[in-house]
């Protein structure tokens, strides 16, 4: 690593989101750190982040499991990698009701989409204080902004990394780390599949068009640059996000449903 490039850590960067926003930090003169569980999607981007002049770490990861984040932290120090910019993106999601949802399943959320995201970031953020200089982005949803039926868990923990990261921004005012909460709508990457969302309503919808992953990894960044606490991709997520505030609570409760739905 060369000491003149700031070093950024990006989870879940074996494709989708994560991966274009590797690509977003390598342009912009940054080396990376890669860490999710497939090893040959992160080599394979490594391989392509040199040529965009950025050297790439690769760790393998899986943040589903308890103690994860503390030992990917633990092998950052070993090999004297120090973050400047941190990219919690790791999520994980589910598409069913929660009666009889698998709870392997939702712990697995529980752990990646929240304990392994605050994990990091409270491990992480101290050194950047001291330092008096970072970035972190956490990667939420538009999920976060009202309760979603049919998706129970994951929209809650959603709303969790909003809140957290809307908190933990307001608390380091001045100390040169800033935090933005990215929140994409649907967006076109492998998620729909391995959260089993493919024919909601949501995506079937004329006004609801799924987002391009680099055109969300690319509003996401430069909303990080700016400083800005939150962004929401996309002008009819914007609309949406700022709807529900408006609305009855039942109304909006009733409108995620439809929205969620698959039937």
């Amino acid at each position: 690593m060369s000491n003149s490039r700031p070093l950024a850590l990006v989870t879940g960067a074996s494709s989708g989101i994560g991966a274009d926003l590797a690509r977003e930090l390598a342009r912009d003169g940054h080396d990376l750190v890669l860490a999710a569980r497939r090893v040959a999607a992160m080599q394979t981007l490594a391989d392509e982040l040199k040529g965009l002049g950025a050297s790439a770490t690769v760790i393998a990861a899986d943040l589903s499991k308890p103690g994860a984040a503390a030992a990917l932290v633990g092998e950052l120090a070993s090999r004297k990698l120090v973050i400047d910019v941190l990219v919690n993106n790791s999520g994980l999601g589910d598409h069913a009701e929660f009666v009889a949802e698998d709870m392997t399943r939702i712990s697995e959320m529980l752990q990646v989409n929240m304990v392994a995201l605050t994990e990091l970031t409270r491990l992480l953020a101290p050194g950047m204080v001291q330092r008096r200089r970072g970035r972190i982005l956490l990667v939420a949803s538009t999920a976060a902004f009202q309760p979603g039926p049919h998706m129970a868990v994951y929209c809650a923990s959603k709303s969790y990394v909003l809140s957290l990261g809307e908190a933990i921004g307001h608390e380091l005012r001045g100390s040169g780390v800033d935090v933005t909460v990215l929140c994409p709508g649907a967006t076109l990457t492998e998620f729909s599949k391995v959260a089993s969302t493919e024919g909601m309503a949501l995506h079937r919808s004329p006004i609801a068009s799924r987002m391009s992953s680099a055109e969300v990894a690319r509003q996401g960044y430069a909303a990080l640059k700016r400083g800005r606490r939150v962004i929401v991709t996309g002008a009819m997520n914007s609309v949406a996000a700022l709807l529900v505030r408006f609305l009855p609570r039942a109304t909006v409760i009733s409108m995620a449903a439809t929205a969620l739905s698959k039937a």
